[in-house]
């Protein structure tokens, strides 16, 4: 596509984007290009350190052994305590 430009050719696109935007605006289109190419940076290394540190827990996660789960316990039941509870006859009232 762009095997056939040589050097009179970008001396040509240079002039064109210089009309386009004026030479005071070029340093600062320059300036915002290289700040959007190093926030885009960045970007980058953090999703690099976030993928590498997810697959880090992922491995460690992995490796461990898995929880042994605890049987239930029943709840005390009256039969369990120490203490006597005298019966209770709902016939005879005194």
């Amino acid at each position: 596509m762009f095997a056939g430009l040589n050097g009179w050719h970008l001396v040509i696109i240079l002039a064109v984007i210089l009309l386009l935007f004026g030479a005071a605006k070029l340093p600062a289109l320059a300036k915002s290009m290289g700040q959007s190419a190093r926030v885009f940076k960045g970007e980058m290394k953090a999703m690099k350190d976030d993928d590498a540190a997810r697959d880090a827990t992922d491995t460690a996660a992995s490796v461990q052994a898995p929880a042994t789960t605890a049987l239930p316990t029943a709840a005390p039941t009256v039969a369990d305590t120490n203490t006597v509870t005298p019966p209770h006859d709902a016939g005879t009232q005194r």
